[in-house]
């Protein structure tokens, strides 16, 4: 049996990192949507810059998740060519970082030049949590949590 307390097992699992680190990206985004929601009807400045915290530590926390993500497909599959769910969730996963960034670039070009954030951006929001669900789902598939794995 394997002891859940060996930093050996933990660090140098074949795929858990990807596993565990996913979960920040994700609420750090719904999180700065909601964020980003309630400062547009409510037109408060301090939800407002929440939300742009939260979706700077959205977007850079996707870069070690991909990462993982693409090294877990190494270890695990020794690199084979993808197929099906897991292609589609690779596919997905890349798209949902692209937005995740996108939507953080969008608040920062306007913070930086001290202008409205554009009422655009809400659509933009609510595809890209719509995408990170999508690709959550079926991650969660491909881990057995949702179904088969």
């Amino acid at each position: 049996m394997v002891n859940p307390f060996d930093l050996r097992t933990v660090l140098l699992a074949k795929h858990a990192q990807h596993v565990v680190l996913i979960h920040f990206p994700i609420a750090l985004f719904i999180a700065a949507v909601a964020f980003d929601l309630l400062a547009h009807f409510t037109k408060r400045r301090g939800l407002t810059d929440a939300a742009y915290y939260n979706l700077l530590a959205a977007a850079l926390s996707t870069l070690p998740v991909l990462a993982t993500g693409l090294l877990a497909w190494q270890f695990q599959l020794e690199g084979q060519k993808l197929k099906g769910i897991l292609l589609l969730h690779l596919v997905l996963a890349c798209v949902s970082t692209v937005m995740i960034w996108l939507v953080w670039w969008v608040h920062f070009r306007a913070r930086r030049r001290a202008v409205f954030l554009p009422g655009y951006r809400l659509v933009v929001e609510c595809v890209a949590v719509g995408l990170v669900a999508l690709t959550g789902h079926l991650g969660g598939y491909l881990s057995g949590v949702n179904g088969p794995g």
